[in-house]
């Protein structure tokens, strides 16, 4: 057998694309053949423990079908259902070094800064310390520079930033969904919680944000903490309402910065009028001289006055979260909503924003203090709540809030305040249309790509009879006569996420959610909080069935089996053999407990005669437009991170990872 890994993978990419296609053709089976094969045959008791692992999970671990053996499968459903009654501790030691996972917004803004609001803040103190010098100095600042200038400025300002980060031991942020993701991958992968895990992926998705839109990223910890898993398997109008509150969701799709047009602009009026007018009394202009600041500095601050003033007036009442919530969050594109009822819901959502929502305040502890901290503290005194509110967190500020009655779906919304939102919301997840949406979006995920009408309908009266209960749905989808039919057996392709982690999870490896994996999962097309429609990423074959992704999808099972992947490490020891075929059949068993067609053997026979790809990989960064104005510590120690996001050279046995990467790549372990 050869083992030459550096020549093109065009023939193992040919097996990797059939694995694919083939379920899409058996997918499409009619009606009529589907009941045909209903009667001939049923899912033997092992296949139904395969299957539940598959879709309640993230597919099996090395002694996972034995146990749910001993226990039942039924007892294994009410087990996942009740994740709380699950020791997790396993996963729990793995994470504790995270320290993201358990932090409040306020602190990940100062321990992680914001890159722009740094440079500010330091160019601020900058500004002030040289306050006393000469005004051609200022002037000179002001002329165009010529290269060599800007080379050694930039120089500088390097320096100084890298003082600042080890003085304060401020971290990188692009380190935040750093740690996200790697959490992710280690949870999926060890979890005994498997089916919460699951619903985390799955209302992460429903609930989209994506983190590379300005500020988002810092929001993203605490919204999967302590909305989405939080909420994971509660009650859906828990869900919509932490969503709707969450400054995630507020800055993803602006609601944040949606007011009310009847609302009056929140400031000094004197200000106002001295802004409208473009100048400041020369009694105002001296206090402002009495407390250090040069004439240039006041008119710059004069301009940048006149622009937030035209930023506001300019503000009013932003849709998109109102049609977003109905469209994708709730009713469906077929809910039977209107225009009208979307602008009558962003109106009921006026005035829900985030106080100090790029952290634009203090940071390293609330060391290190800028100008923008006393127009923060101006902020929260228009807002009419304390100063000390912690920057990034929801409020409700009642001024900016559209006054008056609404009618949202024939039905009258006049409470009030905060409590105009609370009410659409009630109204939302209450609609039959929602409960049929919830409900086919379940199915999809559980069953099938295409579920029956009759499904739909069947677990859409358990989600409304119970008002919502995401437990009691579920156990209505797990126990329908659909859910274990023998056409829904290994019908859907595994999404690229799910994908990964089923093969940490066979493959018994041991990682640390390292860059390598994140890069390699980027690659595959779903790197987790990165689709930028508020759709999230889709759950069906058609939408990952292409060469492209086909290609890579090959390319990690290789770098996987291979132990290319730094501090991802797989045993492969546990699959070998004396010759080819024993180290195929060993591997079967284990990988895919068996269960492999006629047809997939013989292909596997002969494509492992054919040489492997050599796989390369770049690293990807999360990158946001604040990043622009501060790439120099977004790249501090380039060569230390991008070694971790390098491919190794291949150990092991090379016929071993071979056969172990192309069962990996086969039509049986693809599908779940």
């Amino acid at each position: 057998m050869t083992t030459n890994i550096t020549i093109t993978g065009k023939l193992a990419a040919f097996f990797i694309i059939f694995a694919l296609i083939s379920p899409i053709v058996s997918i499409s089976v009619s009606a009529k053949d589907r009941s045909r094969v209903e009667i001939r045959i049923n899912l033997t008791e092992d296949q139904k423990i395969m299957h539940i692992l598959d879709r309640l999970g993230f597919g099996a671990s090395p002694g996972d079908i034995e146990r749910v053996k001993a226990i039942g499968i039924n007892k294994y459903i009410e087990q996942q259902l009740n994740p709380a009654s699950i020791n997790n501790s396993v996963v729990d030691s793995k994470l504790q070094n995270y320290e993201i996972l358990n932090m409040k917004t306020s602190d990940i803004f100062a321990k992680y800064p914001n890159p722009g609001n740094l440079l500010r803040m330091l160019q601020g103190n900058n500004r002030n310390g040289r306050q006393n010098q000469p005004n051609q100095n200022t002037a000179m600042e002001n002329d165009e520079k010529n290269q060599k200038d800007q080379q050694m400025e930039r120089q500088e300002r390097r320096k100084e930033l890298r003082d600042i980060y080890l003085k304060y031991d401020l971290k990188p942020a692009n380190q935040i969904m750093t740690q996200i993701q790697s959490s992710r991958i280690i949870r999926a992968a060890y979890s005994e919680r498997q089916l919460e895990e699951t619903m985390v992926d799955f209302w992460a998705n429903h609930f989209n944000v994506y983190s590379r839109k300005a500020a988002t990223r810092w929001f993203i910890p605490s919204y999967e903490r302590d909305v989405l898993r939080k909420n994971a398997l509660g009650n859906f109008k828990d869900l919509v309402t932490g969503t709707a509150q969450h400054p995630a969701m507020l800055f993803y799709l602006d609601n944040f910065q949606s007011v009310s047009p009847n609302s009056n602009n929140i400031g000094n009026r004197r200000q106002q009028n001295a802004m409208r007018n473009g100048s400041l009394t020369p009694r105002a202009r001296q206090r402002l001289k009495d407390r250090g600041l040069t004439d240039e500095q006041i008119d710059q601050r004069l301009e940048q006055a006149k622009n937030v003033q035209n930023q506001q007036n300019q503000r009013g009442i932003n849709e998109n979260y109102a049609r977003e919530l109905m469209e994708l969050h709730t009713l469906g594109v077929d809910g039977g909503y209107t225009q009208e009822d979307i602008t009558e819901v962003a109106k009921a959502f006026t005035g829900w924003t985030i106080f100090d929502p790029r952290g634009y305040r203090k940071t390293a502890g609330n060391e290190i203090q800028g100008n923008d901290d006393q127009q923060v503290v101006r902020q929260a005194r228009q807002f009419g709540i304390s100063p000390d509110t912690e920057s990034g967190k929801f409020v409700f500020v009642d001024r900016l809030h559209e006054q008056g009655a609404k009618t949202v779906l024939g039905q009258k919304v006049n409470e009030g305040g905060m409590k105009d939102g609370l009410k659409v919301i009630e109204i939302l997840v209450s609609q039959p249309s929602t409960a049929k949406f919830i409900a086919k979006k379940l199915a999809v995920k559980f069953v099938n790509d295409n579920p029956s009408d009759a499904l739909v309908e069947r677990v859409a009266k358990v989600f409304q009879d119970s008002k919502g209960d995401i437990k009691s749905t579920l156990r209505a989808l797990f126990n329908d006569k659909e859910f274990f039919a023998p056409e829904n057996y290994r019908a859907k392709i595994k999404t690229p996420f799910e994908l990964l982690v089923s093969s940490l999870r066979a493959l018994n490896v041991e990682t640390n959610g390292s860059n390598g994996l994140i890069a390699l999962l980027d690659r595959m097309g779903e790197p987790l909080y990165g689709y930028q429609a508020p759709t999230g990423y889709p759950d069906t074959a058609q939408d990952w069935v292409n060469t492209g992704a086909l290609l890579e999808r090959m390319n990690f099972a290789v770098a996987l089996a291979s132990n290319q992947i730094p501090q991802t490490k797989v045993d492969l020891q546990q699959f070998a053999g004396n010759t080819t075929e024993a180290i195929l059949e060993k591997s079967i068993a284990q990988i895919l407990n068996g269960q492999i067609s006629a047809n997939t053997k013989k292909m596997l026979l002969k494509q492992i005669q054919q040489p492997l790809p050599e796989i390369k990989l770049e690293s990807k960064t999360m990158a946001d437009d604040d990043d622009a104005d501060f790439g120099e510590m977004q790249n501090e120690r380039p060569r230390a991170r991008n070694q971790q996001a390098r491919l190794s050279k291949p150990k092991g046995d090379p016929e071993v990872f071979k056969v172990v990467g192309l069962i990996i790549g086969s039509p049986e372990f693809q599908r779940q």
